[in-house]
């Protein structure tokens, strides 16, 4: 078939690849500019290597791109980690239309940070969606839907790079195939079961100690490895990765006070929490490196005793 790409970055460059690997025709790809100072986006240095046609346009929005997306002539457009709007000018262009991904199970966690916030609320489940792109964000009809277990441990990291990356790439193959061929089914997304949330940035990711065990555990692999769930530290912000939750169950076991340093074990620092002990593995002090709890505490950086985010 023939394809255009619209995307960015790390998983664009995986569809595009997989695409190629197999014997597509890529008719262009489109590509957002990259901010002054910023590392090169790894689909847009993919594509110059491969000779691709390649579009590099402020808004999708320009006539420009709309021009260019004709004269592509595909079959079908993949949006593969887009931030910029698509108009429907735009994406209806090819034959067969345009499909897009999304990592989570539409209509729940429609938004930017769709992996943070399932994993943030406890969640057992979490997936991704293939859907057609509309002029209202993540709000088309799907196609496609896969979806993954949330482990008690998972993190974002774990969720995305282990499951939802490669299992998006195989879905974006297996869509972009039953469109082609007019096999597909699209469904209207329920409304009242629809949910929104914005961006997951610094301000949510601060962890509140008197929070219970289970909301700081979750809030924290929720957080890893972007953008980090963090406190302070005599007043220096400290990030806290790699998390275990400890429940108590009687009043006698309860050690220490809320957010109190209590001690290392097993090469991990616990805390006090509401309801328990956060056992943190990995911390990042101010501007330093990301170290083991172990490395940190025989620095001297962090000791029992110590209060956290006061």
């Amino acid at each position: 078939m023939r394809i255009a790409i619209v995307g960015q970055q790390d998983f664009g460059k995986a569809v595009l690849e997989a695409f190629l690997a197999r014997g597509d025709q890529v008719a262009a790809v489109f590509c957002a500019p990259e901010k002054e100072g910023a590392r090169p986006d790894v689909l847009r240095v993919a594509a110059q290597e491969k000779g691709l046609k390649l579009h590099q346009f402020k808004s999708l929005r320009a006539p420009e791109a709309v021009l260019a997306m004709r004269d592509a002539g595909a079959d079908i457009g993949l949006m593969a980690f887009v931030l910029q709007f698509a108009p429907q000018e735009f994406v209806n262009i090819p034959k067969r239309g345009t499909i897009q991904y999304h990592p989570s199970l539409l209509p729940k966690y429609r938004g930017p940070s769709s992996i943070n916030w399932p994993i943030t609320r406890g969640e057992k489940e979490t997936g991704l969606s293939i859907f057609r792109p509309t002029d209202g964000l993540d709000e088309g009809a799907v196609i496609l839907q896969k979806r993954t277990p949330v482990g008690d441990n998972d993190t974002l990291g774990s969720v995305y790079f282990d499951r939802l990356f490669p299992m998006g790439v195989q879905a974006m193959l297996e869509a972009a195939d039953l469109v082609v061929a007019g096999k597909h089914k699209q469904a209207l997304q329920d409304e009242s079961q629809a949910s929104y949330e914005g961006w997951f940035r610094e301000a949510e990711a601060k962890i509140n100690w008197a929070n219970h065990a289970d909301v700081i555990h979750n809030l924290i692999r929720g957080c890893d490895p972007a953008p980090g769930a963090w406190t302070t530290c005599n007043g220096v912000k400290l990030q806290l990765f790699d998390s275990r939750k400890e429940l108590v169950r009687t009043f006698g076991a309860v050690k220490g006070k809320i957010g109190e340093v209590l001690e290392l074990a097993e090469g991990r620092l616990a805390v006090a929490a509401q309801g328990g002990r956060i056992h943190v593995g990995k911390a990042k002090l101010g501007d330093g490196k990301k170290l083991a709890a172990a490395d940190l505490v025989a620095s001297g950086a962090l000791k029992p005793g110590q209060f956290l985010g006061n």
